[in-house]
């Protein structure tokens, strides 16, 4: 093999500068074995067989013994039959000649063609992938090992040609949330917390992390791992492909891949059931725009309307709004002109929260924010609330302090609307809170809770947040 094979990223260039971004060289070493890798040679039974299945052809010998087929597929690298099982009628094996010897392999049929977890459309496409594979991992096993250790992602532009952009791209504007000390003080009115004493320690460190959605893809020709810059070998299932970024990696590359992802807005299909981190960096905002906008319509016009958030809308007019949003993104029109009636605007907000497939307060915390709730002493309460929230992902934090922050504003006008922060805590506890198992045992034993939690984060949210 030429030394140019297994070649470095020498000829690559580094810049912070986007405009000076140079392409990393592409690796070719694993590309060349994949073209030098055996091609299948089908060896055909000379006599029709009776008991062949229809979704095998003549490569089908029956039940042969592994004797036969093996002297069958003698001194043809890369021959393959197909022969029952001596032992297990109705069941089939591949043969496959490779490496100066017989390779037995159990082969199975759900209406495509497999032997392990990719599957086929023909055998003769699983023998070349078969092929390929082990030629490649016989000759350049140590290579592939080791292919991890030079990684050029950091050459890409996934992130350094947008390293200047993504140190602001979601710098959330506001100040980050202070560890808050509840400190008991025998001349402050209960509750306490509402006058407690601040004592700030370090900043938390945020940032819109999200890992990458990857998930098995097949190339059409040839591709290269954007993370090591080595050949994708194989003919399915070369690797996997981010479907919110598009980022292509070997599968075993994609453990090693920062939690860095770039959602790309032509991969994101709707906005209401969409992961919240995901839709907020498609959208370069800090909060999902269904929140913004529907808050900024509630607050303008319906502040004072009796039972917001309580009223439910039609749901076929909330089922509109939500179409809109998918539709149109921040161009939906939530006006009153489009809806008159505020329960629909309050309906599909409530109606995208209680839709995240990572609910507000995650799956993780779920048990955590219960236990706090548990708590008798009410500072000690607040403070487990408080630890909760600072381990929530900075765009579930930031989406749950601007709602709380408006319930809050909410309740200023109780004397209207009737709704104050118990009445509120009902309302959003099993929309912001829902529990891993989705149990609804687990559910209604913990809705208790639950509107604790969201009403002591209404009550106290000048605090909290």
């Amino acid at each position: 093999m030429a030394a140019s094979s297994n070649s470095s990223l020498s000829g690559s260039s580094v810049s912070s500068d986007p405009e000076d971004y140079q392409p990393p060289i592409w690796k070719s070493y694993l590309y060349q074995l994949q073209q030098e890798a055996p091609r299948p040679k089908r060896i055909t039974c000379p006599q029709e067989m009776e008991s062949r299945p229809k979704y095998y052809g003549r490569e089908f010998h029956g039940v042969i013994s592994r004797e036969y087929a093996d002297e069958l597929l003698a001194g043809a690298e890369g021959a393959y039959l197909i022969r029952e099982s001596q032992r297990q009628p109705g069941t089939y094996t591949l043969a496959l000649r490779f490496g100066h010897q017989t390779l037995n392999y159990r082969l199975f049929y759900d209406g495509k063609h497999f032997v392990g977890e990719k599957r086929f459309e023909s055998v003769h496409d699983l023998v070349t992938d078969a092929l390929i594979t082990l030629y490649i991992e016989t000759k350049a096993a140590e290579y592939i090992a080791k292919m991890t250790t030079n990684p050029i992602y950091e050459h890409l532009g996934y992130t350094s040609l947008f390293k200047d952009k993504t140190v602001h791209r979601l710098s959330r504007g506001r100040n980050e949330p202070r560890k808050v000390t509840f400190q008991r003080d025998e001349k402050i009115s209960s509750p306490l917390v509402r006058r407690s004493a601040l004592r700030d320690t370090p900043e938390k460190q945020c940032s819109y992390e999200k890992i990458h959605n990857f998930k098995v893809h097949t190339f059409r020709g040839p591709h290269w791992c954007e993370y090591c810059a080595n050949f994708m070998w194989g003919l399915i299932a070369q690797g996997v492909r981010c479907s919110d970024c598009g980022l292509n990696v070997h599968k075993q590359c994609s453990k090693l891949v920062p939690s860095d992802c770039q959602p790309d807005l032509r991969r994101i299909k709707k906005v209401f059931s969409c992961d919240l981190t995901t839709l907020v960096k498609a959208h370069n905002t800090t909060r999902p725009m269904v929140v913004d906008m529907c808050i900024r319509e509630i607050e303008l016009r319906g502040m004072k309307s009796e039972g917001l958030y309580r009223v439910s809308g039609f749901s076929e007019h909330v089922e509109d709004v939500r179409l809109a949003f998918d539709r149109d993104g921040e161009k939906a029109d939530i006006s009153a002109n489009a809806y008159a009636d505020i329960n629909i605007i309050a309906g599909a907000l409530k109606l995208y929260l209680r839709d995240l497939p990572i609910p507000v307060i995650t799956f993780d915390l779920y048990s955590k924010f219960i236990q706090a709730a548990k708590i008798p002493n009410p500072e000690s309460r607040l403070e487990a609330i408080h630890e909760g929230l600072l381990q929530l992902p900075p765009a579930h934090y930031e989406t749950l302090r601007y709602l709380m922050a408006h319930l809050k504003r909410v309740t200023m006008f109780e004397k209207d609307n009737l709704m104050n922060a118990e009445n509120l805590g009902i309302v959003f506890g099993p929309t912001l809170m829902q529990p891993p198992e989705q149990n609804a045992l687990t559910t209604l034993n913990d809705m208790r809770q639950q509107k604790l939690v969201v009403q002591l984060m209404i009550e106290h949210e000048d605090v909290l947040f």
